[in-house]
């Protein structure tokens, strides 16, 4: 038992450190070289909208206002089933719309569409935001910096409307800091591939020209996986920002980590075994880099077992107590110790991407709480075989853009 104990704590070290040492390359020089070009690339800004008439406006409004000639992209709305104003609002704004097929249950269903729809019709690369997402003027400006410099796929920073809002949004928005930071741009520094984060990112055209079906419920890792088995890797910009609305209901926030944490696992079965192989041939990092992100939800309840049989153990007095006694420190300390690296890393990225630290205490604070419900959740997810259907998160919050961007350049 003693032995078990130290094999299957051995292992959870060892993921964490993977994850800690890449995330400090966050912190060298960035080898991704980006130039400024003037701006040549023509875009399709697409927007999947299922019933958001209540925030639609807002972005288009933002986007509208970008720092980018209007004759070089078109704005359009992918009208998904919708029974309430989206549609109206969305065309009184200067969005076209194009209607989805009743065929439509998924986002990865409307992209897949739109995608196939608007190929071949002059489009150098599709743009995906959220319809509650409001975006920085400058964000079209540095996709096409990108795209100019010759990557084909790009993720912004996802930033968020609502922070402070409680302890959920604010678990949510600490959350994202972490990934783009210690993730995102971390990758980028080293000239290995991103993620790509559910909205705020770019394609190119002919990436997709060739069809993309998603077979998971998270149409966004498996984009990713997508364009490294494609050889292209997600490039991050830090300056390309979305703001996004976070879930504050703890049911909404449950029902649609336990859709990411469920589509993940499913790419890991669908994905892995082809990642490897293209990591053992073509010596790319980026493909390992991948598996081990896709298997983080089994991590996490990986890291339980440890702990459940060292506890056992105690219990029934299976091991000497010396031994016993050393390893309940050691397991004491070493959740004390995650909870302080947290508090550190979290407070870290507020100040780093000038959130409000003040109104940011009681979410920085708990979300070592917020990653371990994450726990349950995985749990179902594993037990559960069947998909989850879409829970739809109501969207309602308008903000003044204006202080979103001024915060952005203090």
């Amino acid at each position: 038992m003693v032995v078990l104990i130290f094999i299957l704590a051995l292992t959870v070290i060892i993921y964490g450190l993977y994850a800690s040492v890449t995330g400090l390359f966050a912190f060298l020089k960035n080898r991704t070289v980006i130039h400024e070009y003037k701006p040549l690339s023509r875009f399709a800004v697409l927007i999947p909208a299922r019933n958001e008439g209540e925030v639609i406006g807002n972005l288009i409004e933002s986007l509208t206002k970008a720092d980018y000639p209007r004759e070089l992209f078109k704005i359009i709305t992918l009208i998904n089933n919708c029974d309430d104003d989206t549609p109206e609002i969305a065309s009184e704004k200067g969005s076209e719309l194009m209607y989805m097929g009743s065929r439509v249950s998924s986002k990865g269903d409307v992209l897949k569409e739109a995608f196939e729809r608007l190929s071949g019709r002059g489009f150098d690369a599709f743009i995906v935001f959220d319809a509650d997402n409001v975006v920085h003027p400058d964000f079209l400006k540095k996709m096409n910096n990108i795209y100019q410099s010759g990557y084909k796929v790009a993720q912004g920073r996802k930033d968020s409307k609502n922070m402070n809002d409680n302890w959920i949004s604010a678990g949510y928005s600490l959350f994202y800091n972490l990934q783009n930071f210690f993730f995102n741009k971390a990758r980028t520094h080293i000239k290995a591939s991103a993620t790509i984060n559910g909205t705020g990112f770019m394609v190119s055209e002919d990436l997709v020209r060739d069809g993309f079906a998603p077979l998971s419920i998270t149409e966004d890792i498996e984009l990713s996986i997508m364009c490294i088995l494609k050889g292209h890797r997600v490039v991050y910009c830090d300056d390309a920002i979305t703001y996004d609305e976070q879930p504050t209901e703890f049911k909404a926030a449950w029902y649609q980590r336990m859709r990411w944490s469920k589509g993940i696992m499913q790419c890991t079965g669908i994905y892995s075994g082809r990642l490897f192989k293209r990591f053992v041939r073509e010596k790319d990092f980026s493909s390992l880099d991948k598996i081990f992100f896709m298997i983080s939800p089994y991590m996490q309840v990986f890291a339980l077992l440890p702990v459940i049989l060292l506890a056992f153990t105690y219990g029934f007095h299976l091991a000497d107590e010396s031994f016993l006694n050393s390893a309940l420190l050691t397991t004491s300390l070493g959740f004390v110790g995650g909870y302080f690296l947290s508090l550190i890393v979290c407070v870290f990225t507020v100040g780093w991407y000038k959130q409000d630290l003040k109104g940011s205490v009681v979410g920085i604070l708990l979300f070592a709480v917020f990653m371990m419900t994450w726990i349950p959740i995985n749990i179902v997810c594993m037990i559960k075989k069947n998909n989850f259907n879409w829970v739809p998160v109501r969207h309602c919050r308008n903000v003044d853009a204006n202080a979103l961007y001024y915060r952005s350049k203090t």
